[in-house]
C-alpha cells in the first residue's frame, strides 16, 4: 500500500465526536516543513502532529506539533492523541511510561488502563498579568474588570493568557469580540457551581472546573474544544495559589456541544498528571 500511515483521533473523551479531534500521521519521516504545515492546514483541525524517529536515547518517538498557521513546541491533547495511535498501531515504550520527545524536551506519558495522562511540562512564564493585559481581555471577552477574580499568566510553550471568573455559568455565556482579542491566546476558567473549588457541587456536576481557550485561527478567533496545555498550565496555577485541590476533572467544549473532561492529578513527589481518554475514528494512510 501506497501512503503513510494516518489516524485521526478524538481526544479527552470515551466517546466518538465529542473530544478534540487530531490528525496524526505516524511516519513523518523526509517531510518539510513546508509540506507539514499545509497537510494541517488542510485537515482544518485545531492540531496536527508527524511522529518522527526520537534524537535521544531516552524518548520512544519524537513529534511535530502543528496548529493552522504555525508549528508549537507542546500541545496537550496533541501529546495524548498521538501516544494514542502510537501505541494503537504497535509502539511499544521502552520503560515504564511512553517518553515522547518535542520541542519542549521529554515528555513522559503515564497509562492508566486506557486514558494516558503526561506529566505536565514548567511553565516557562508565570505570574500576574499586567493590568492593561487583564483590562484588554475583560473588553475582549465582554465582561466587567470586576468579574475577572484572578489572573496569570500559564505560558508553557503556547503563551496562555489565564482569567478566572467567579462561575462556570459566566464562562459559558462568554461571547468574545475577535477584534479586541486578536493575536492573544486566552485560557478562561470559572468553578462549577459555588464559588470555590472544594465542597459539594451546587449543581451536581461532574466536574469542577469549566474551562474555555481562545487563540488566534486563520480565520480570526479560535475557540478549542478541549486544550491539554492550557488545563496543564491551570491546573499549576490553581493548585498552587490554593484555588483547586490536588486532584479534580475540567470540564471544556460544552459551549460547543462537546463533552471534553480532563483528569487533573498532583502526586506526592510533586509530578502533575494531565489525563483523559481518547479513541480512534479514522485509521488509513495519506499520500503525502
Amino acid at each position: 500500500m501506497s501512503g503513510r500511515p494516518f489516524a485521526q483521533v478524538d481526544v479527552f473523551t470515551d466517546t466518538p465526536y465529542r473530544g478534540n479531534p487530531l490528525a496524526v500521521v505516524l511516519d513523518g519521516s523526509g517531510l518539510s516543513t513546508e509540506a507539514m504545515q499545509a497537510f494541517t492546514d488542510w485537515t482544518n483541525l485545531s492540531e496536527c502532529t508527524f511522529v518522527l524517529p526520537p534524537t535521544t536515547a531516552e524518548a520512544d518517538y519524537r513529534v511535530r506539533i502543528f496548529c493552522p498557521g504555525r508549528e508549537l513546541p507542546f500541545a496537550g491533547h496533541p501529546t495524548l492523541g498521538t501516544a494514542h495511535a502510537w501505541l494503537r498501531a504497535g509502539g511499544q515504550p521502552k520503560g515504564a511510561h511512553v517518553v515522547q520527545e518535542c520541542g519542549v524536551g521529554l515528555v513522559p506519558i503515564r497509562r492508566d488502563g486506557h486514558r494516558l495522562a503526561f506529566a505536565a511540562p514548567p511553565l516557562r512564564r508565570s505570574g500576574p498579568l499586567d493590568e492593561a493585559d487583564v483590562a484588554l481581555i475583560a473588553r475582549g471577552l465582554g465582561v466587567p474588570r470586576t468579574d475577572i477574580v484572578a489572573h496569570s499568566w500559564c505560558d508553557n510553550g503556547p503563551g496562555w493568557r489565564a482569567v478566572m471568573l467567579a462561575s462556570a455559568e459566566q464562562v459559558l455565556a462568554l461571547q468574545p469580540d475577535a477584534a479586541v482579542l486578536a493575536g492573544l491566546d486566552i485560557g478562561v476558567v470559572g468553578p462549577r457551581g459555588k464559588v470555590g473549588v472544594v465542597g459539594a457541587q451546587a449543581d451536581g456536576a461532574d466536574t469542577l472546573f469549566e474551562v474555555r481557550a481562545f487563540f488566534p485561527g486563520q480565520n480570526g478567533l479560535t475557540e478549542d474544544p478541549v486544550t491539554g496545555s492550557l488545563n496543564a498550565a491551570l491546573a499549576q496555577w490553581l493548585i498552587g495559589s490554593g484555588r483547586a485541590p490536588h486532584r479534580y476533572v475540567a470540564a471544556q467544549g460544552t459551549a460547543l456541544r462537546r463533552a471534553g473532561r480532563v483528569h487533573v492529578e498532583q502526586v506526592e513527589d510533586g509530578t502533575l498528571w494531565i489525563g483523559g481518554d481518547a479513541v480512534t475514528c479514522i485509521e488509513g494512510r495519506v499520500d503525502l
